[in-house]
Order: structure tokens, then C-alpha cells, then sequence
């Protein structure tokens, strides 16, 4: 996102937890001005919107990872919720109203019936686990806020998305990592994988942060915008593609610890309402998205 605003050109603040990791924006050098902030703690949030004065407030902080939130729960809901909750009431008391994106989930929506794909944003909302929850929890708020107070919120619902310097605990980049440390010689050849027959709507990150910007930029406050590929793909495509990439041959095992509760079978966006109001869809191909993103793990295991 920080990228993307400085190719067009934006002055750009971001807030790090304290003591966080910096090596994904470590690239970006003095390009952005940090602020250490916990969005938790109220005061330290009202002190740095009011020294910034932001015009435009790209709300992506959270924890993302489903997995980790069935691990906790609580901290998902209190980290998601309350640090957004600060973030806007921050906004009322500086008197300020910038146009803000509130960042949802495909989660959100949970087991869709399968006469719902793809899914529309009046898709009823039935999220399957704890992150799911939070983030209708964050997307009603935006919505409240907006209502109650006037704020310009807009809301999305991004689909899945990918790029080199996701996490680990993600699925995709997973196997990724392993494939590039089984070629360095650093684990056996297998590749360990939970459900893999599941489909999701994959996009590529830079894509994705495209649409946030034309949403929020040109979304209606108060609306919701769904953000996807509108293409279905199975996981075990996905493999297979690092299996064929791999300057090794692999193995493939099922791996109890990476089964998630409530595993949704297919998810796939219908994003016609963002492109008739942006002109918003897709550019990049998923092949080349995965093949960036191996690239980038066989790197780190050379460095």
C-alpha cells in the first residue's frame, strides 16, 4: 500500500507496532514516516492522528491470520475491534473527517450456498471463525460511524491476495518457503499441506491495493465494495505449480496442524459493483504472482 501511494505521489505516515519488524518496508528507507504506536492504547492513537492530520486513512492493521485466531480468539477480537474503535473515535476528536477505508474480509461471508457464487455484497454474512467475526465486527462499525457520526467511511471486502512478502502462516507463501528450502537442501522434500481441495479467489496484492485506493477514492462513504479476481482456483492447482517449478522432485503430506475449522469449500468474488464505480479489475496473472513470490523465497534461502 505504502508503494503504491508514493508512486502517485502521496506523502505517506505509517504506524508500526512498537518493536515490530520493519524487513517489509526496510526497502522503502526514509521514503515514509513512522510512528511507533499501539492502536489498542487510545491515547497514543488520538496524539499521532492529531500531529498527522491526515487527509486520506487506509485502515489495514489487524491480525489476518485465521489460523491464529482460533488459537486466540480473544486477542483477535480485541486487537481488530478495539484498535479500529480508535482509530475512528481518534478522527472525532481531532475534529478532522479524512476518507477512511475500513478493511473487511471475504471471512465475513463464511460457507456460502452454492447457488450464491459468486458472491455479491448483499451476500448474507455468516462468518465460520473468530477473524471472520472481527472483521463484520470492523465492517459494521465503519458502517455505524459513518451513520452516527458522519464519518466518510468506505468499506471493502477484499478476496484473497498474494505477494512476496507475505507471511509465512499464509498458505501460499508456506509452500512457497518450502519448496525453496527443499531445493537449497535445508528440509526434506515434502511438501506438508492442509486441505488443498478447497477453491479461493486469489489476486495479486498489487492489484488489490489498487482497489483500495480507487475505492476509497472514488467509493461511496457508507458503502461496501467487494475486491477479487472473480476466478475460482482450486488449491491443488496452486501446488502443483510449485511441484512443477521445483528444481527438485516433491512429495506431498497432509499435515493434521494445517486443517482449519469450518474450511470453506469454494470462494469467489463478484466485483462488478467496484468496476462500474472505479473501472477497477485485475491485471496481473496468478502464474506470475506465484512465480514472483518463489522467487523471492529461493532468495532469502541464498542470503
Amino acid at each position: 500500500m505504502a508503494e503504491y501511494l508514493l508512486t502517485d505521489g502521496i506523502e505517506v505516515f505509517g504506524i508500526l507496532r512498537p518493536k515490530s519488524s520493519r524487513a517489509n518496508i526496510s526497502h522503502l528507507g526514509q521514503a515514509i514516516a513512522l510512528y511507533e504506536v499501539e492502536l489498542t492504547a487510545a491515547p497514543e492513537v488520538v496524539k499521532v492522528i492529531r500531529e498527522i492530520r491526515p487527509e486520506l486513512i487506509f485502515h489495514l492493521a489487524a491480525q489476518a491470520a485465521v489460523g491464529k485466531s482460533w488459537e486466540d480468539p480473544k486477542g483477535t477480537l480485541v486487537n481488530n475491534i478495539i484498535g479500529q474503535l480508535n482509530v475512528l473515535e481518534a478522527v472525532i476528536t481531532t475534529h478532522i473527517n479524512p476518507k477512511t477505508l475500513i478493511l473487511g474480509s471475504q471471512e465475513e461471508y463464511g460457507m456460502p450456498y452454492p447457488e450464491e457464487l459468486p458472491i455479491k455484497e448483499e451476500n448474507p454474512l455468516r462468518p465460520t471463525n473468530p477473524y471472520g467475526v472481527s472483521k463484520v465486527a470492523q465492517d459494521m462499525m465503519g458502517y455505524q460511524y459513518f451513520c452516527s457520526h458522519g464519518l466518510h467511511c468506505v468499506r471493502v471486502r477484499p478476496f484473497s491476495h498474494l505477494g512476496p512478502r507475505q507471511r509465512e502462516e499464509f498458505v501460499v507463501p508456506s509452500l512457497a518457503k518450502q519448496t525453496a528450502e527443499a531445493e537449497a537442501g535445508l528440509r526434506e522434500p515434502v511438501l506438508r499441506v492442509g486441505n488443498i481441495e478447497v477453491k479461493r479467489d486469489f489476486t495479486d496484492v498489487r492489484d488489490m491495493v489498487r482497489g483500495y485506493y480507487l475505492a476509497l477514492l472514488k467509493g461511496e462513504a457508507g458503502e461496501v465494495y467487494n475486491i477479487g479476481s472473480g476466478k475460482p482456483t482450486a488449491l491443488k492447482s496452486v501446488l502443483d505449480f510449485f511441484i512443477t517449478q521445483s528444481k527438485v522432485a516433491l512429495s506431498v503430506e497432509q499435515d493434521p496442524s494445517r486443517l482449519r475449522h469450518g474450511d470453506v469449500a469454494e470462494s469467489v468474488c463478484d466485483h462488478s459493483k467496484l468496476k462500474a464505480k472505479t473501472g477497477w479489475q485485475p491485471e496481473i496473472p496468478l502464474e506470475q504472482t506465484l512465480g514472483e513470490i518463489l522467487e523471492y523465497w529461493r532468495q532469502r534461502k541464498r542470503e
